[in-house]
């Protein structure tokens, strides 16, 4: 899977988990800091991320994931494997 493809599906998903606009959407938009995420809010995005793109992400790689591009860069790697 491309990273284009990643991105089309990866969007909407944090858009709508954290309720912000797709525009604040960016690689370097760090969940917390930038994006107003509490930590059930990530816990939530990891699972929704598990369950759209069909794998499993452990706690200690989820806690690892701070930034939009963390993310996408996890993806590319876990699902061109």
């Amino acid at each position: 899977m491309d990273s284009e493809e990643i991105k089309v599906r990866l969007l909407p998903i944090i858009v709508e988990k954290l309720n912000v606009s797709s525009e604040e959407v960016i690689p370097s938009a760090h969940f917390s800091n930038d994006l107003g995420a509490d930590s059930l809010d990530q816990v939530e995005l990891v699972m929704e991320l598990e369950k759209e793109f069909n794998l499993h992400i452990d706690d200690e790689q989820a806690a690892a994931l701070q930034t939009v591009g963390n993310v996408m860069e996890y993806l590319e790697k876990a699902l061109n494997k």
